[in-house]
């Protein structure tokens, strides 16, 4: 468990929305801040960190989607809980392609949001104690210990073969903990959008070598523990193998 209250920022435009939030989330034990548009959040971000940034698809200016887009492509590692009002799927799998580690339909139950800020915060906590403090180089999860800067996957002492291609996956699944990743987005990662095109890697090719990467990993690959399948959005790595 954290030593401190986790700190949370929310972005809604909807004043009566963001009292809310404030008031129950402040209430189960979180540190809130509330801002109502994009400047106020880059102001916020530039003065004080958080744990979490729940943050609203649907606004006036800046909309959720640019907005998650921008702090990713800044390099920010924030994890976002992104609010939907939409109800075609297809947004909120945009929305996690962009860079959400996760998505709540409007409308929702507070406490609902409240269970998965902490199933969120769980999953960065338990990542960043399976890491080491050089860099985490090394990724740690059940028995397996991946190698980034030496490029091998370890089941105790015993080195596992993986083809550069799977080992690649991995990595970019492994370093991106409890986050959900489009099979695109998992291409552009672990190989780059021109060595992909180049090499004719495709969103196929991410789904056989998950496959094949689950009969390695996984104890049983028809009921994954470790890379487990966000149906209609990609995938996603649970250090802990616990349900995601």
């Amino acid at each position: 468990m954290m030593s401190n209250p986790p700190k949370i920022l929310i972005l809604d435009d909807e004043a009566e929305m963001r009292a809310l939030l404030q008031r129950y989330l402040s209430g189960q034990g979180f540190v809130v801040r509330a801002v109502n548009d994009a400047p106020q959040l880059d102001k916020t971000l530039a003065r004080e960190s958080f744990d979490v940034l729940v943050l609203d698809l649907m606004m006036p200016g800046e909309d959720g989607l640019s907005i998650c887009r921008r702090l990713r492509a800044g390099g920010e590692t924030i994890p976002i809980m992104m609010l939907t009002a939409k109800g075609d799927p297809i947004d909120r799998i945009i929305g996690l392609e962009m860079g959400a580690d996760d998505y709540l339909p409007k409308p929702f139950e507070p406490r609902e949001l409240a269970a998965r800020l902490h199933a969120m915060l769980r999953r960065q906590s338990m990542f960043a104690a399976g890491s080491t403090s050089a860099g985490k180089e090394l990724v740690q999860f059940g028995d397996f210990t991946l190698d980034c800067s030496a490029r091998r996957l370890l089941q105790g002492t015993q080195e596992i073969e993986l083809t550069s291609g799977e080992f690649a996956l991995l990595r970019a699944l492994a370093t991106n903990p409890g986050r959900t990743l489009g099979r695109e987005r998992l291409i552009e990662l672990a190989h780059g959008r021109q060595a992909a095109r180049e090499q004719g890697i495709t969103e196929r090719s991410i789904d056989v070598q998950i496959l094949r990467l689950r009969r390695v990993i996984e104890k049983d690959p028809s009921q994954p523990r470790f890379i487990q399948t966000v149906w209609g959005a990609g995938y996603v790595f649970v250090p802990d193998g616990e349900k995601s």
